[in-house]
């Protein structure tokens, strides 16, 4: 076939199917009408994070955003002391992975290092007021084939088991490895 003769032919036949949401009725193009309001989903509201306070503890907790990198992630804890006298802190925060009904996860827990974060050990800290400490918490993003994802909305934070824990919206993508790593409080993250 002349490739002059194909080229028309391919031509005409774009033009005759058409693209788009119109179409012709009557020798009229119709439009295609918009989704009626009910139709177009809500977002869900976002999870706001707790008030800042100075928990009788003195222990103000706070959480930054979520760093990524190659499938992995985590999020740096801020622990500041906000009474007049010295806070001591030592060892791990205490964190809990809950999901959007804010009901504990089944995940291990585990204390050292990640892809995100190096744990420096625990070591004891005395904090003035105004003085911080941080911890992170990491998690991967892996997906083996036929498992069930997972995927945690909220993080209970606790400097110790002994005090009452403050929640904190964190979308956590955990996929299916239901682990998350904790580093020990520090003054600054070891490189």
């Amino acid at each position: 076939m002349d490739r002059r003769l194909w080229v028309g032919l391919a031509g005409a036949l774009l033009l005759v199917t058409g693209c788009g949401t119109e179409s012709a009725v009557g020798g009229i193009p119709e439009r295609t009408p918009p989704p009626s309001e009910h139709s177009v989903p809500t977002p869900r509201p976002t999870p706001t994070p707790p008030p800042r306070t100075c928990p009788s503890t003195g222990a103000s907790i706070s959480v930054g955003q979520v760093d990524a990198a190659l499938g992995h992630r985590a999020v740096v804890i801020k622990l500041t002391n906000c009474h007049s006298g010295v806070l001591t802190v030592n060892g791990y925060p205490d964190v809990t992975l809950l999901d959007a009904k804010r009901r504990p996860m089944k995940v291990t827990v585990t204390h050292g290092l990640s892809y995100m974060a190096i744990d420096p050990g625990p070591t004891k800290l005395r904090l003035r007021k105004g003085e911080s400490a941080l911890a992170a918490v990491s998690w991967s993003n892996t997906v083996e084939a036929g498992e069930d994802k997972a995927a945690g909305t909220y993080l209970s934070i606790a400097r110790s088991t002994r005090d009452k824990p403050v929640v904190w919206p964190v979308d956590t993508d955990i996929g299916t490895t239901a682990k998350i790593t904790l580093t020990a409080w520090c003054l600054t993250f070891p490189t």
